[in-house]
């Protein structure tokens, strides 16, 4: 896979199907260079017959969901700068916006009876973004914040547009169309073109995953509206009456959970994905999510965090007694049936990530990624082989351009400690120069999905190991929680274990001729790394956590994270802060950032280079304008590009493969 390739990397969101089973509709997106945008449209599949055709024909349009009877297709359609809601007849036609939000609709469902949507959508404050005509955002009054959370990495300010709950009666679609008013003296309104919508919430919080009750007439959602909301990470699930004629109602009980995603079964029980957050209410450190039921007003857990990571899952509901939801596992993501006894049946073996799923009249539909594929739509069948039934080979024309497959490993590090992750050789004669490269999280995992970092540089001719370490998900909790409070200690163990064990088990591997590159705490852990071994011949630290201290002030998660992760006081911090040992720092180091990150803020970068360059270390700094802390998976397709071959430029200097 070569830098162009880009645009061949498809994804799916997650599908949606039909009431009787006939049809799954799925959006489709992928990097358009030409576009400098993330393009998409909905797709559809008739099962057990046809392959997948495109459906619709907007520039960027996702998240559908078909009603429950099955008549009509809701989806979301960038309409703009904001997505906006659409409706279009099942048999096909004309979408029919019915939202026009300034700041665009999220989350949305339907209620049971198919004649109202609920959604929710960003509310700004009057005179903010655009609510005023002409009046720029540098011209917007001053704002005054009294909080500590008041921003979001990849959006900015939060305090001032919170997130709302609203409801729109369904219009006919075959209805007749609203024409522009011929102008004429005197009239100046302007026709309304869409419904009107109600909004149901207005508390200063956000509001998000909104559901309708079984019997139509309790809207359930997500949200902190308690108290203590500003200095712990608790949310609930609260039920409000859709009519708006009373006051929200918590269900989730007194214990601190954080809660994921939430829904209703046939018989009105709730179910939702929670994570314990401990007395406190901030401890989130490596927490597996599990499944939990509200049966009138109990809360009980259904899952064991122990066994399963439920945690930024979502759910289906098969039957009154239980769901679908997908598990952190390995480097997989498989896809469980859970039932309200605590039984789990495993339904999608080997090597595959489910990232969305669906049923219609028992047919279970899913979205997943392989190791030769970013993006398939598949239906469930226990008898094929990873338990599903391919329908769609959008893969196609990528694997045409040629892939390597990674092989897994599992080396036994010092002290005994199993370390697991793959090994990218590239084709042809080695040695091959080798380059390290460690995940971001730190509570997140390598798996087993077509991921471009591994194919692009391994068509440069690049060995690229991998693994995840003390630290990351999907080995169980005691495995996550082992760096809290310790960061860059068996951690740092567990990557240099495994690159040496995996050099020793690899032919044509050149272990004398290593790089090491990461994000986010992967570039906290490469720039750790640098400082306390010397073997690298270069180093590109992106997006890094460096200065744990620093951090705290400006990072949008900096109130909480550091803290948890390398501790309460500035002395137990500046033990594990890369910035402190930068000194110690002798290899050459690439520093990537983006300007508009706001999860680890650009002054990490900034500082970090400068006491590098100071140090009179080989170092470059690269930012860019525009992008946040997803550059490399959200970025625009041209910043993706450019970052690959900036970073493909750098080894063929620090670490060309033929020397």
């Amino acid at each position: 896979m070569k830098t162009a390739d880009l645009e061949l990397l498809q994804s799916l969101g997650r599908p949606t199907v039909s009431p009787d089973g006939a049809r799954a509709v799925v959006a489709v997106s992928h990097p358009c260079f030409d576009a400098d945008e993330t393009v998409g449209q909905l797709w559809e599949v008739h099962l057990g017959e046809g392959s997948p055709r495109r459906l619709t024909r907007g520039v960027a349009d996702f998240a559908p969901q078909f009603s429950p009877d099955g008549a009509l297709l809701a989806f979301l359609r960038v309409a703009g700068d904001a997505p906006q809601l659409h409706l279009i007849d099942a048999r096909g036609g004309e979408p029919l916006a019915i939202t026009d939000q300034k700041l665009g609709v999220g989350d949305f469902s339907w209620a049971p009876d198919s004649a109202t949507i609920v959604y929710a959508a960003r509310v700004p404050e009057e005179g903010r973004y655009g609510t005023v005509e002409k009046l720029g955002a540098s011209a917007e009054p001053a704002r005054r914040i009294t909080t500590l959370k008041f921003r979001a990495n990849g959006m900015g300010y939060t305090n001032d547009r919170r997130s709302q709950l609203f409801s729109v009666a369904v219009p006919a679609t075959d209805a007749e169309p609203v024409y522009d008013r011929a102008p004429s003296v005197g009239e100046a309104e302007k026709p309304v073109t869409v419904p009107e919508s109600r909004q149901l919430t207005h508390a200063d919080a956000d509001h998000r995953g909104p559901v309708v009750s079984a019997d139509g007439t309790q809207l359930v959602f997500l949200a902190a509206l308690h108290d203590g909301r500003d200095t712990d990470l608790r949310n609930d699930v609260w039920t409000l009456p859709l009519d708006g004629s009373s006051v929200p109602v918590r269900r989730t009980g007194p214990d601190p959970l954080s809660v994921d995603d939430v829904a209703v079964g046939p018989d009105g029980r709730l179910w939702f994905i929670g994570r314990d957050l401990g007395p406190s209410g901030t401890d989130f450190v490596a927490k597996n999510g599990a499944l939990f039921m509200i049966d009138g007003d109990a809360v009980r857990r259904v899952s064991h965090p122990d066994e399963h990571d439920l945690g930024d899952a979502s759910l289906t509901i098969e039957s009154a007694n239980s769901v679908l939801v997908t598990d952190t596992a390995r480097g997989r993501v498989p896809l469980l049936r859970v039932r309200d006894d605590g039984t789990v049946e495993l339904l999608t073996p080997g090597d595959v990530e489910i990232s969305g799923h669906a049923i219609g009249r028992g047919a279970v539909v899913v979205s997943l990624a392989t190791p030769d594929s970013s993006g398939e739509l598949a239906v469930l069948e226990p008898a094929a082989p990873n338990g599903v039934e391919l329908l769609s080979d959008f893969g196609a024309p990528l694997r045409a351009r040629g892939l390597v497959a990674p092989v897994e490993l599992t080396i036994t590090g010092r002290n005994g400690y199993p370390v697991h992750g793959w090994v990218a050789v590239p084709t042809g004669e080695g040695p091959h120069p080798v380059l390290l490269m460690i995940h971001g999280g730190p509570f997140a995992q390598y798996s087993v999905h077509l991921f471009d970092e591994t194919q692009v540089y391994a068509d440069a001719g690049y060995a690229v190991v991998y693994c995840n370490p003390r630290g990351a998900a999907g080995y169980g909790e005691a495995h996550g929680r082992s760096i809290r409070g310790a960061m860059g200690t068996v951690d740092l163990d567990d990557v240099l274990d495994f690159l040496d064990g995996a050099v020793a088990a690899t032919p044509g591997l050149d272990g004398w001729r290593v790089g090491i590159l990461g994000g986010s705490y992967g570039g906290y852990l490469t720039a750790w790394t640098i400082a306390h071994d010397h073997r690298w011949k270069g180093a590109i630290v992106e997006r890094g956590f460096l200065d744990p201290e620093a951090f705290i002030g400006t990072s949008d998660i900096g109130s909480f994270f550091s803290s948890a992760y390398t501790g309460d006081t500035a002395a137990q911090r500046v033990t594990q802060s890369p910035q402190a040992v930068v000194a110690q720092v002798t290899t050459p180091t690439l520093v990537l950032h983006s300007e508009q990150d706001l999860r680890c803020p650009v002054s990490q970068a900034e500082s970090y280079y400068t006491s590098l360059k100071l140090n009179s270390v080989e170092t470059e700094l690269v930012l860019f304008p525009g992008e946040n802390h997803e550059l490399s998976r959200g970025g625009s397709p041209r910043h993706r590009r450019q970052r690959f071959e900036i970073i493909l430029e750098w080894w063929d200097r620090m670490l060309p493969v033929h020397s």
